[in-house]
C-alpha cells in the first residue's frame, strides 16, 4: 500500500513512518496543513491517515478538499480529541475511520488493512483475477495455484495493477507508488520496464497470460 501520514507531532509522525514502513508499505508524510494538501491532491496514495489539528490548518478541510476532488482514496483520522461531534464531523464528511490518541500502532496498523480490504477486495483477504490469485497479507501471488517467487518490488506492481485492473497507469504513477517520495533520484523510468519484463517472463512460465497491456507513450493498461 502507498499511505500518507499527515501529523504535526514529529516523534509520533516517525515513528508511524518507520512501522508502517517495517509492514512493506510505502508511507509518506507531512507535518502541516500546506504540504499535506499539496500531496493529498496531486499524488495518489491508497489510504490517508489524517491528524485533526495542524499548526497552519485542519485535517478536516483536507478531507473536504479531497472528497471535492473525487479522489478514490481510503481515509483514517487519529485525534486526540475524543469528543463525539468531532468523530460525527469528520465521518459524515468523508472520513471511514477514527482512532483516538493515544493508541498501539499495531492497531493502527490492522485498521489501515481492514480499510484497505473493504476497498480494493470488498472485504476479503485475497483478490483473484481469472488464474492469478493474491494474499497480500502474506505478500503471496499464486498463478494456476502454484505460488510464485517475486521480488518486493515486482510483488508490488503486479499487486498495483491488479488492484487497478482495468485502469490506465501511466508510467508516473507506478513509479511514484514503488518509490514515493524517493521518486524524484530516479532520472528514468527504465526500471519499470525491467520490472514488467521479468514479472511476464514469470507469469508466462507458470501458465498464465500476459494481461500486461502497453499504452504507446502513456503508461500501462492490466485487463484481459
Amino acid at each position: 500500500m502507498k499511505i500518507l501520514v499527515i501529523e504535526d507531532n514529529v516523534e509520533l509522525l516517525k515513528d508511524i513512518k518507520n512501522f508502517l514502513e517495517d509492514q512493506g508499505n510505502i508511507c509518506e508524510i507531512a507535518s502541516d496543513y500546506q504540504s499535506a494538501l499539496m500531496k493529498a491532491v496531486i499524488f495518489p496514495y491508497d489510504i490517508l491517515v489524517v491528524d485533526i489539528m495542524l499548526p497552519d490548518g485542519t485535517g478536516l478541510d483536507i478531507i473536504k478538499e479531497v472528497k471535492k476532488e473525487n479522489i478514490d482514496v481510503g481515509i483514517i483520522i487519529i485525534s486526540a480529541k475524543n469528543a463525539v461531534g468531532d468523530k460525527v464531523n469528520g465521518l459524515e464528511i468523508g472520513a471511514d475511520d477514527y482512532l483516538t490518541k493515544p493508541f498501539y500502532l499495531a492497531e493502527l496498523n490492522a485498521r489501515i488493512k481492514a480499510l484497505y480490504r473493504r476497498k480494493a477486495y470488498k472485504g476479503s483477504k485475497e483478490i483473484i483475477f481469472n488464474e492469478i490469485k493474491i494474499r497480500p497479507e502474506n505478500h503471496e501471488i499464486f498463478v494456476n495455484d502454484r505460488l510464485m517467487s517475486l521480488t518486493k518490488k515486482e510483488f508490488d506492481i503486479i499487486h498495483f495493477f491488479v488492484a487497478n485492473r482495468n485502469r490506465l497507469l501511466t508510467k508516473e504513477a507506478i513509479a511514484e507508488h514503488l518509490w514515493g517520495d524517493h521518486i524524484e533520484m530516479a532520472d528514468s523510468f527504465n526500471f519499470i520496464y525491467t520490472h514488467l519484463a521479468n514479472l511476464r517472463k514469470k507469469i508466462t512460465k507458470f501458465g498464465g497470460k500476459d494481461y500486461i497491456k502497453s499504452i504507446y507513450s502513456v503508461g500501462y493498461k492490466f485487463s484481459d
